[in-house]
């Protein structure tokens, strides 16, 4: 109800700018058409979008999640170099994206730090204990935040200001359990979520819910925790010994590789179902890519999808970086497009404070739909909430490559 009164007040505050014809010039970047502001002194816009937008990453660059953050970073700076070669008003500055190395405190102090440095939009937090800490900062300071992959419901709870790319937990959990019913049949299934790590501890909580629901059959659950997740062969056992037929992974790649790996040295060899923190699988450290063939994802994005904007960031990525983009920087590519495409609805101009350019962009994202490289070839849209609307597409690893499953 917050989000949607803020919408609502936006809306009213930018029609009523632009009936009006205000605009704004406090001496900061370029904005609009030149020749064509004036300083009013009311903070308001032309309803012509321009000027160079400063957009701030965080994410972890470091450290055991650095794949996520890495690609986040490189595929939100693809993404910028397009749109600022369009030659439109509307340019993009990305600051140095900060390293928080999946850590919460660290994030704050990345956050304050862009901040700054001028950061006027943020497209981040990557994970989710990070965004916990650094949304109430960015709400507080009026900063519009896209966040790439930080799925917690939590999130965006109570953050008018916060939308996201990426599925939330619980609707990862549920359409996961979904998508094992209707194509698994009646499976026996086991969980091994992480139980110090909101993601792992949402996603399993909202599976496990609709799992219920359905009827489906769960004969065992184990946990483990940060100090705990190098040796899974008591968890392994014991879904064995229950008979666990399809093993479902709430969880990130690191620790998912181990497990796929003391499954093979125990000659256990259930189906191996995760979402998509398992992204990046294929090229983690130290394991061997020949024990993830056959597992499922539930997942937006597929580096093998034939349409010519996936192909071309898949091209444009592998140039630059040397090797395929995941899930995580397809959604951060999408983010700076949606913002992108905010910034024209909305008519901002750069040189807007940032609690202008906050409530402006709240009111767009009410109307905005967007077909991205997450969204299937459909369109994206967000509720009041900041959630996103798309549908979500499962992928199986074959010959080291997600390919879509043929049932």
């Amino acid at each position: 109800m917050k989000k949607l009164l803020a919408m609502l007040m936006a809306a009213v505050m930018v029609l009523g700018m632009v009936a009006c014809g205000s605009t704004t010039n406090n001496g900061g970047n370029n904005s609009g058409n030149a020749g064509d502001t004036g300083d009013t002194g009311d903070g308001g816009s032309t309803g012509e979008a321009g000027g160079t937008f400063k957009i701030g990453v965080i994410g972890p660059l470091t450290g055991g999640a650095a794949i996520y953050g890495t690609c986040v970073a490189n595929s939100a700076q693809i993404a910028v170099e397009e749109i600022n070669a369009l030659g439109e008003d509307i340019q993009f500055e990305l600051l140095a994206p900060a390293d928080d190395v999946n850590d919460a405190e660290t994030s704050v102090n990345a956050y304050n730090s862009l901040m700054d440095d001028g950061m006027q939009v943020l497209v981040g937090t990557v994970t989710t204990q990070p965004a916990l800490s650094v949304m109430p900062l960015a709400y507080e300071d009026r900063v519009f935040t896209i966040t790439p992959s930080a799925s917690g419901d939590d999130v965006i709870e109570g953050n008018d200001n916060v939308f996201q790319v990426c599925f939330t937990d619980s609707n990862q959990g549920s359409r996961s359990a979904q998508y094992i019913d209707e194509n698994f049949g009646d499976v026996k299934i086991g969980i091994i979520y992480k139980n110090d790590e909101q993601y792992s501890i949402g996603i399993r909580d909202n599976f496990k819910t609709e799992a219920d629901a359905r009827g489906m059959e769960i004969v065992y659950e184990g946990t483990f925790n940060e100090s705990s997740q190098t040796d899974f062969r008591n968890q392994l056992t014991a879904a064995q010994n229950a008979g666990a037929e399809l093993l479902f992974l709430p969880i990130y790649y690191t620790p998912a590789s181990v497990i796929l790996s003391q499954a093979d040295t125990m000659g256990y060899e259930p189906i191996f179902f995760g979402v998509d923190g398992m992204d990046g699988i294929l090229t983690a450290e130290n394991f061997d890519a020949s024990l993830a063939e056959g597992v499922y994802l539930l997942t937006p994005f597929s580096a093998d999808a034939e349409d010519e904007r996936t192909q071309s960031f898949v091209s444009k990525y592998q140039e630059q970086y040397g090797e395929i983009p995941n899930q995580f920087g397809a959604d951060a590519y999408d983010a700076v497009y949606i913002l992108y495409e905010a910034i024209k609805a909305a008519g901002v101009s750069a040189d807007m404070s940032n609690g202008e350019l906050c409530d402006a962009l709240i009111a767009a994202m009410g109307d905005l739909s967007v077909v991205g490289l997450t969204s299937a070839g459909s369109e994206m849209t967000w509720d009041d909430n900041g959630a996103v609307n798309k549908d979500p597409t499962a992928v199986v690893i074959e010959n080291g490559a997600y390919v879509t499953p043929q049932w």
